[in-house]
C-alpha cells in the first residue's frame, strides 16, 4: 500500500502533468496557460497588479470602486451586455479586489475562450466611466460596505485592528475604503485609477482547462496584443517599520458576544527557493487550526470549553508585509482575557516543547491534501497561478511548495513560533459587545468580490 505522502505527490503531479507556459507579449502583457484536460471546460482570468495597496489617502476604496465601473460599459458593448453575453454562452462571470491585485474571471465551455478574451481586451483598453453610471454605482459600493463592515461587529474589529496593526504600510487600509473617501470620490477618481493601472503591462492573463496553450497565447495575441503599453507610475517600496512594542484596541460595536482577534507580523515568501519560514508558519497555523485534533479547537473549545470557536490562520504570499493571526469567541461566561491566557499558554507550550513527530506528519497531511484538493479545481488553479504572478513568484514555486511543506522539521515549526509570536510583534483587539439597538442587517456575503 502506498503512503499518503505518495498518494498526495501523484496527485498533484497528476493535475499538472501538461505543464505550465509562461510567456510575456510584445506589449508587456504575461499570458500563463495551465493545461487541464479533465473536462471541456476552461476558466480565464485577468489579474491587474493594481488593488488598495496602491492607493492614496482620499481615495482608499478606489480599486473596488473600480472594479465595479469595469461592468459599465465601452462603446461597443453597452452596460449590461458584458455578462449578458457571457450568460448566453453558457458561462458565469465575475471579478474581485484584494489589497495586492484586481482579477476578472469568466468560466465557459473550452470552445468560448475567444469571447471572454475579445470582450476583456475590449474594456481593457476602451472602457467608458460616465459621471451618471458612476453616481449610481458609488451608491451600490457604499451599501456594500455598510451591509459587509459597518453592520458586521466580527469585520468592524478586524478593519480596526489592521489600522492598528499596520502603522505605516498601506495594509492599514480596508480594500472597500474608508466611508468618508467613498462618499467624496468622483467619477474623475474612477478614470485616474483606469488610466494609471489598466494597461497590458501590468496585466497577466491566466488560462486553465481542456486548452492548447498555443492557441491560447494565439488568442491573446489577436486580442490584447494591439493594445500598446503604456509607462506605469514608479512604485517606490513600502515596508512597514519595526514595532517596537504590543499594541491593544477595544471596539465597542453593537454586537452578542465578544470577540478576540490576535495578529504578530510575520514574513511572506519572497525568495522561493531559499525561504522556509513561510512554509513553518502555515504548518504551525495547521498545529493550531483546520480540524478537531487542532490544537486550539481540541484545548480551548472541546477539553476547557473556554470558547465556542478558535482558529488561526496565515497566508505567506503576499506583495506587501505578512500576518499571522488567531481568532475566537469566548463561551458564555468566560471572558476575552482568559481567552487570551488561554491562547497564549498553546503558543507557550508550542514554543518551549515543539510538536511531536507523530502531530507533525498528521498535520502536514492535513495541510498539503488541502492544497493539493484545491487545485483539483480549474478555477483555483488558475487563482494561484494569478496570485504567485502578482507577487512576483513564478509557476515553479507552485510546483514545488508541496514539496516545501513536506520539507519543514519539527524544529522548524517551533523555531517559527518562538521567533515570531512574541509580544512586539503582536497587536491584540477585543470587540466589547454594546446592547443592539435594532436588528441588524443579514450579512452580503465575505470577501471583497464585485456582486452584481
Amino acid at each position: 500500500m502506498r503512503s499518503l505522502w505518495a498518494i498526495l505527490l501523484v496527485a498533484t503531479a497528476a493535475g499538472a502533468q501538461a505543464g505550465v507556459t509562461d510567456v510575456t507579449l510584445d506589449n508587456g502583457m504575461r499570458v500563463i496557460v495551465q493545461a487541464d484536460h479533465r473536462a471541456p471546460v476552461m476558466v480565464s482570468q485577468v489579474w491587474y497588479r493594481a488593488g488598495s495597496i496602491d492607493e492614496f489617502n482620499g481615495t482608499t476604496g478606489v480599486a473596488h470602486v473600480l472594479e465595479h465601473m469595469m461592468f459599465k460599459g465601452t462603446k461597443d458593448v453597452p452596460a449590461g451586455e458584458f455578462s449578458k453575453r457571457i450568460a448566453a454562452a453558457g458561462g458565469r462571470e465575475n471579478a474581485f479586489t484584494s489589497r495586492d491585485h484586481t482579477a476578472y474571471f469568466q468560466q465557459m465551455q473550452k470552445d468560448r475562450l475567444e469571447l471572454s478574451m475579445k470582450l476583456e481586451a475590449d474594456r481593457m483598453a476602451n472602457l467608458v466611466i460616465s459621471d451618471e453610471s458612476f453616481a449610481k454605482e458609488i451608491q451600490v459600493v457604499m451599501e456594500e460596505r455598510r451591509l459587509r463592515t459597518d453592520d458586521q461587529p466580527q469585520a468592524v474589529t478586524y478593519e480596526r485592528l489592521m489600522a492598528t496593526a499596520y502603522q505605516t504600510h498601506p495594509y492599514r487600509r480596508p480594500i472597500i475604503g474608508w466611508m468618508n473617501d467613498l462618499q467624496s470620490m468622483t467619477a474623475q477618481d474612477a478614470r485616474d485609477w483606469y488610466d494609471r493601472w489598466y494597461a497590458p503591462n501590468n496585466a497577466t492573463l491566466v488560462v486553465a482547462g481542456d486548452v492548447q496553450s498555443d492557441e491560447v497565447v494565439a488568442l491573446a495575441k489577436r486580442y490584447f496584443g494591439p493594445i500598446p503599453a503604456r509607462p506605469l507610475p514608479a512604485r517606490k517600496p513600502q515596508i512597514e517599520v519595526e514595532q517596537i512594542g504590543d499594541k491593544r484596541i477595544v471596539v465597542k460595536a453593537p454586537a452578542k458576544l465578544p470577540y478576540l482577534l490576535m495578529a504578530w507580523h510575520a514574513p511572506v515568501l519572497r525568495d522561493w527557493q531559499t525561504d522556509t519560514e513561510p512554509y513553518a508558519l502555515q504548518i504551525l497555523a495547521g498545529v493550531l487550526s483546520g480540524n478537531d485534533s487542532a490544537r486550539l479547537q481540541k484545548s480551548l473549545v472541546k477539553t476547557r470549553q473556554i470558547a465556542v470557536d478558535a482558529s488561526a490562520g496565515y497566508d505567506g504570499v503576499a506583495r506587501g508585509p505578512g500576518l499571522f493571526m488567531i481568532d475566537a469567541t469566548p463561551a458564555t461566561g468566560q471572558t476575552v482575557a482568559a481567552l487570551e491566557k488561554a491562547v497564549r499558554a498553546e503558543i507557550a507550550r508550542i514554543q518551549a516543547e515543539g510538536v511531536s513527530a507523530a502531530e507533525l506528519a498528521r498535520v502536514k497531511a492535513q495541510v498539503i491534501a488541502a492544497d493539493v484538493y484545491q487545485r483539483d479545481s480549474l478555477f483555483y488553479q488558475a487563482m494561484q497561478l494569478g496570485e504567485y504572478a502578482i507577487a512576483g513568484l513564478p509557476p515553479e514555486a507552485l510546483a514545488q511548495r508541496v514539496e516545501k511543506l513536506r520539507a519543514v522539521t519539527a524544529e522548524q515549526v517551533r523555531d517559527a513560533a518562538r521567533k515570531w509570536l512574541i509580544d512586539d510583534r503582536l497587536s491584540v483587539a477585543e470587540l466589547d459587545p454594546q446592547p443592539i439597538q435594532q436588528p441588524m442587517r443579514p450579512a452580503a456575503g465575505t470577501g471583497d468580490s464585485h456582486v452584481r
